[in-house]
């Protein structure tokens, strides 16, 4: 089937992918956009893996007041060029983290930032609330473990359903951005500061 120059730019409009890979992502889906979505998500996916390795010294640091002037997020995104760093597609990403911390409240980046004695401790309270459960004990660390699976979940930036778009989580938005701009992008750290909070 003929893919019209018309679709390939509603698809990229849709996406912000490249106009080649919208052109091949309707090839392959048979003019389906919904496929073709997630055909070019995956493909992201897949790009940003193989970047994931790359040096990434450049960035900004970047500063968001919620209206109010109650919250506020310091944050740290790296990418490998200044280039990069100085285009409206980071800065906007950026952004949108930014507001992410702020709406979201994360405690960490990743999963492997949380304290070893964080994850003993939960677990210590997971097994307490079980411990009146007539349950064996390998299916009460399953449970243990799947209650710590959702606790880093909802702690850990990276796997943080997006607060804007809750398909699709802050990796996968780093993801797409690293498909789209070509560079690998981390987030290097934040601190979130609330109006008579200590956290």
């Amino acid at each position: 089937m003929a893919i019209s120059a018309q679709d390939v730019k509603k698809l990229r409009d849709m996406t912000g992918a490249g106009m080649m890979d919208c052109k091949e992502a309707l090839t392959e889906t048979g003019g389906d956009f919904e496929k073709a979505v997630e055909y070019l998500r995956k493909k992201g996916i897949a790009k940003a893996a193989k970047k994931a390795g790359r040096e990434t010294k450049e960035g900004v640091i970047y500063a968001y007041i919620h209206p109010g002037s109650q919250l506020g997020v310091l944050l740290e995104v790296n990418c490998e060029t200044d280039f990069v760093a100085r285009t409206e597609e980071f800065q906007a990403l950026v952004k949108e983290i930014a507001m992410h911390i702020a709406a979201a409240a994360p405690r960490w980046v990743r999963p492997e930032d949380i304290p070893a004695e964080v994850l003993d401790k939960e677990r210590e309270i997971y097994r307490e609330q079980m411990k009146d459960q007539k349950k064996p004990p390998e299916v009460i660390e399953k449970i243990v473990e799947g209650k710590l699976k959702k606790f880093t979940q909802e702690n850990c930036l990276l796997e943080q359903p997006y607060a804007r778009d809750t398909t699709k989580t802050i990796r996968q938005l780093l993801e797409e951005a690293i498909a789209k701009l070509g560079e690998n992008i981390q987030v290097a750290r934040f601190t979130r500061y609330a109006l008579g909070s200590s956290d």
